[in-house]
Protein backbone atom coordinates (compact mmCIF):
# COMPACT_ATOMS: atom_id res chain seq x y z
CA UNK A 1 0.00 0.00 0.00
CA UNK A 2 1.36 3.45 -0.75
CA UNK A 3 2.09 6.05 1.73
CA UNK A 4 0.36 9.22 1.52
CA UNK A 5 1.21 12.46 2.92
CA UNK A 6 -1.31 15.00 3.14
CA UNK A 7 -0.51 18.57 3.17
CA UNK A 8 -3.86 20.00 2.02
CA UNK A 9 -6.75 18.41 2.31
CA UNK A 10 -10.40 20.42 1.71
CA UNK A 11 -12.33 17.83 2.03
CA UNK A 12 -14.12 18.62 4.76
CA UNK A 13 -16.03 21.65 2.92
CA UNK A 14 -18.21 19.08 0.17
CA UNK A 15 -20.91 16.35 1.07
CA UNK A 16 -20.71 12.94 -0.23
CA UNK A 17 -19.22 12.20 -3.75
CA UNK A 18 -21.83 12.76 -6.82
CA UNK A 19 -22.40 10.27 -9.60
CA UNK A 20 -23.12 12.12 -12.90
CA UNK A 21 -23.84 8.84 -14.64
CA UNK A 22 -23.60 8.00 -18.59
CA UNK A 23 -24.45 11.85 -19.44
CA UNK A 24 -21.27 13.86 -20.52
CA UNK A 25 -22.10 16.00 -17.72
CA UNK A 26 -18.74 15.76 -15.72
CA UNK A 27 -17.60 19.87 -16.30
CA UNK A 28 -21.19 20.71 -14.37
CA UNK A 29 -20.72 18.13 -11.96
CA UNK A 30 -17.10 19.97 -11.18
CA UNK A 31 -17.91 23.33 -11.45
CA UNK A 32 -20.98 22.86 -9.60
CA UNK A 33 -19.48 21.18 -6.51
CA UNK A 34 -16.77 23.41 -6.83
CA UNK A 35 -19.39 26.74 -6.22
CA UNK A 36 -20.98 24.68 -3.83
CA UNK A 37 -17.51 23.63 -1.64
CA UNK A 38 -17.16 27.83 -1.11
CA UNK A 39 -20.76 28.29 0.26
CA UNK A 40 -21.40 27.76 3.63
CA UNK A 41 -22.82 24.62 4.82
CA UNK A 42 -22.71 22.00 2.26
CA UNK A 43 -25.72 21.97 0.24
CA UNK A 44 -25.41 20.50 -3.58
CA UNK A 45 -26.65 23.14 -6.04
CA UNK A 46 -28.43 22.42 -9.41
CA UNK A 47 -25.91 20.36 -11.70
CA UNK A 48 -29.06 20.16 -14.45
CA UNK A 49 -29.62 24.21 -14.42
CA UNK A 50 -26.09 24.98 -14.88
CA UNK A 51 -25.24 22.30 -17.61
CA UNK A 52 -28.48 23.58 -19.43
CA UNK A 53 -27.32 27.21 -19.43
CA UNK A 54 -23.89 26.39 -20.30
CA UNK A 55 -25.12 24.39 -23.17
CA UNK A 56 -28.15 27.07 -24.48
CA UNK A 57 -24.67 29.59 -24.32
CA UNK A 58 -22.81 27.35 -26.84
CA UNK A 59 -25.33 26.04 -29.18
CA UNK A 60 -24.99 22.25 -28.16
CA UNK A 61 -27.33 19.64 -27.39
CA UNK A 62 -28.02 17.73 -24.53
CA UNK A 63 -25.74 15.09 -25.22
CA UNK A 64 -23.12 17.03 -26.04
CA UNK A 65 -19.94 18.06 -23.59
CA UNK A 66 -19.75 21.31 -22.30
CA UNK A 67 -17.04 23.90 -22.86
CA UNK A 68 -15.42 25.88 -19.71
CA UNK A 69 -15.80 28.73 -21.10
CA UNK A 70 -19.62 28.60 -21.74
CA UNK A 71 -19.50 26.93 -18.15
CA UNK A 72 -18.65 30.18 -16.98
CA UNK A 73 -20.22 32.39 -18.42
CA UNK A 74 -23.36 30.37 -17.27
CA UNK A 75 -22.03 30.04 -13.78
CA UNK A 76 -21.93 34.20 -13.80
CA UNK A 77 -24.82 34.83 -16.02
CA UNK A 78 -27.75 32.69 -14.92
CA UNK A 79 -26.38 31.47 -11.94
CA UNK A 80 -27.53 27.99 -10.04
CA UNK A 81 -30.71 27.25 -7.82
CA UNK A 82 -30.11 24.37 -5.05
CA UNK A 83 -30.27 20.63 -6.15
CA UNK A 84 -34.12 20.51 -4.91
CA UNK A 85 -34.95 23.56 -7.79
CA UNK A 86 -34.22 21.41 -11.12
CA UNK A 87 -32.73 17.83 -9.64
CA UNK A 88 -30.04 16.03 -12.52
CA UNK A 89 -31.80 13.63 -14.65
CA UNK A 90 -30.75 10.45 -15.70
CA UNK A 91 -31.43 11.63 -19.04
CA UNK A 92 -32.12 14.03 -20.61
CA UNK A 93 -36.09 13.98 -22.24
CA UNK A 94 -35.96 12.60 -25.93
CA UNK A 95 -37.77 15.57 -27.01
CA UNK A 96 -35.60 18.14 -27.31
CA UNK A 97 -37.56 21.29 -27.17
CA UNK A 98 -38.79 19.49 -23.31
CA UNK A 99 -35.22 19.64 -21.80
CA UNK A 100 -35.58 23.06 -19.74
CA UNK A 101 -35.85 24.17 -16.55
CA UNK A 102 -39.30 24.30 -14.55
CA UNK A 103 -41.14 27.53 -14.46
CA UNK A 104 -40.13 27.89 -10.83
CA UNK A 105 -36.33 26.69 -9.24
CA UNK A 106 -36.14 29.20 -6.64
CA UNK A 107 -33.61 31.84 -6.30
CA UNK A 108 -30.05 31.41 -8.38
CA UNK A 109 -26.71 31.83 -6.85
CA UNK A 110 -23.84 33.05 -9.27
CA UNK A 111 -20.03 33.12 -9.10
CA UNK A 112 -17.31 34.85 -11.14
CA UNK A 113 -15.16 32.41 -12.62
CA UNK A 114 -11.32 32.47 -15.28
CA UNK A 115 -9.89 30.11 -16.90
CA UNK A 116 -6.28 29.59 -14.67
CA UNK A 117 -2.58 28.24 -15.57
CA UNK A 118 -3.32 24.14 -15.96
CA UNK A 119 0.33 23.91 -14.80
CA UNK A 120 0.28 21.33 -12.07
CA UNK A 121 2.64 23.71 -9.63
CA UNK A 122 0.16 26.22 -10.34
CA UNK A 123 -2.93 23.92 -9.04
CA UNK A 124 -1.05 23.48 -6.03
CA UNK A 125 -0.46 26.74 -5.28
CA UNK A 126 -4.29 27.45 -5.40
CA UNK A 127 -4.80 24.48 -2.87
CA UNK A 128 -2.64 25.94 -0.44
CA UNK A 129 -4.24 29.04 -0.48
CA UNK A 130 -7.73 27.17 0.78
CA UNK A 131 -9.37 27.18 -2.48
CA UNK A 132 -10.36 24.45 -4.17
CA UNK A 133 -10.22 24.31 -8.32
CA UNK A 134 -11.72 22.61 -11.67
CA UNK A 135 -9.10 20.76 -13.44
CA UNK A 136 -9.68 19.36 -17.07
CA UNK A 137 -7.60 16.22 -17.81
CA UNK A 138 -6.80 14.02 -20.97
CA UNK A 139 -7.26 9.98 -19.14
CA UNK A 140 -6.13 6.88 -19.39
CA UNK A 141 -6.79 3.07 -18.26
CA UNK A 142 -5.04 3.33 -14.54
CA UNK A 143 -7.69 6.60 -14.26
CA UNK A 144 -10.59 4.39 -14.20
CA UNK A 145 -9.78 1.75 -11.45
CA UNK A 146 -7.55 3.52 -8.74
CA UNK A 147 -5.30 1.53 -6.64
CA UNK A 148 -5.30 1.65 -2.94
CA UNK A 149 -7.23 5.30 -4.09
CA UNK A 150 -4.09 6.67 -5.82
CA UNK A 151 -4.07 6.80 -9.73
CA UNK A 152 -0.33 6.76 -11.09
CA UNK A 153 -0.15 5.54 -15.10
CA UNK A 154 1.31 1.68 -15.90
CA UNK A 155 4.93 1.90 -17.57
CA UNK A 156 4.11 3.36 -21.00
CA UNK A 157 1.19 4.69 -21.09
CA UNK A 158 -0.09 7.45 -22.48
CA UNK A 159 -2.95 10.28 -22.37
CA UNK A 160 -5.74 9.16 -24.63
CA UNK A 161 -6.79 12.35 -26.24
CA UNK A 162 -10.37 11.08 -27.04
CA UNK A 163 -10.80 11.15 -22.93
CA UNK A 164 -11.30 13.99 -21.58
CA UNK A 165 -12.61 14.66 -17.97
CA UNK A 166 -13.06 17.31 -15.36
CA UNK A 167 -13.00 16.97 -11.98
CA UNK A 168 -12.42 19.02 -8.76
CA UNK A 169 -8.84 19.50 -7.24
CA UNK A 170 -9.46 19.73 -3.34
CA UNK A 171 -5.92 18.97 -2.05
CA UNK A 172 -2.14 17.81 -2.27
CA UNK A 173 0.35 16.17 -0.31
CA UNK A 174 2.83 13.10 -1.42
CA UNK A 175 2.39 9.61 -2.30
CA UNK A 176 6.01 7.63 -1.72
CA UNK A 177 7.54 10.60 -2.15
CA UNK A 178 5.90 12.04 -5.40
CA UNK A 179 3.54 15.06 -5.67
CA UNK A 180 -0.33 14.39 -5.90
CA UNK A 181 -3.03 15.80 -6.35
CA UNK A 182 -6.37 15.03 -4.49
CA UNK A 183 -9.17 15.38 -6.99
CA UNK A 184 -13.11 14.73 -6.08
CA UNK A 185 -14.69 12.85 -8.61
CA UNK A 186 -18.21 12.58 -10.13
CA UNK A 187 -18.31 9.01 -10.55
CA UNK A 188 -20.17 8.58 -7.20
CA UNK A 189 -19.09 6.53 -3.87
CA UNK A 190 -17.58 3.42 -5.34
CA UNK A 191 -15.00 4.88 -6.92
CA UNK A 192 -11.52 5.39 -5.73
CA UNK A 193 -12.03 6.49 -1.46
CA UNK A 194 -15.46 7.40 -1.07
CA UNK A 195 -15.05 9.27 -4.94
CA UNK A 196 -11.89 10.68 -4.38
CA UNK A 197 -8.39 9.55 -5.51
CA UNK A 198 -4.78 10.81 -5.87
CA UNK A 199 -3.17 11.90 -9.13
CA UNK A 200 0.20 11.32 -8.94
CA UNK A 201 1.88 13.90 -11.01
CA UNK A 202 3.49 11.22 -13.35
CA UNK A 203 -0.23 10.91 -14.21
CA UNK A 204 -1.94 14.39 -14.00
CA UNK A 205 0.81 16.71 -15.06
CA UNK A 206 1.27 14.98 -19.02
CA UNK A 207 -2.68 14.99 -19.16
CA UNK A 208 -3.93 18.55 -17.80
CA UNK A 209 -5.40 20.83 -20.45
CA UNK A 210 -7.27 23.55 -18.28
CA UNK A 211 -8.45 24.71 -15.11
CA UNK A 212 -10.73 27.25 -13.47
CA UNK A 213 -10.98 28.98 -10.42
CA UNK A 214 -13.94 30.32 -9.09
CA UNK A 215 -14.22 33.96 -7.20
CA UNK A 216 -16.68 36.01 -5.47
CA UNK A 217 -19.87 35.49 -5.87
CA UNK A 218 -22.23 37.69 -8.36
CA UNK A 219 -25.67 38.82 -8.86
CA UNK A 220 -27.65 37.08 -11.52
CA UNK A 221 -30.02 39.19 -13.23
CA UNK A 222 -33.69 38.21 -12.72
CA UNK A 223 -34.30 37.83 -16.08
CA UNK A 224 -31.89 34.70 -16.16
CA UNK A 225 -33.84 33.00 -13.70
CA UNK A 226 -36.68 31.94 -16.09
CA UNK A 227 -35.80 29.77 -18.74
Amino acid sequence: MATIEIEVDLRERFGPARDQGARPTCLAFATSDNHAGLRAGWQPLSCEYLYFHAQRRAGRAAEQGALLPAMLEALSGDGQPMEAGWPYLEAPPPEAAAWKPPAEVGPCFGRAGVAANSAVASVRSTLSLGHPIVILSMLSPSFFEPIDGVVTPAPGEQPELSQRHAVVAVGHGRVDGEPATLIRNSWGAGWGLDGHAWLTDTFLAPRIFATATLMEEVNVPSRSVAA
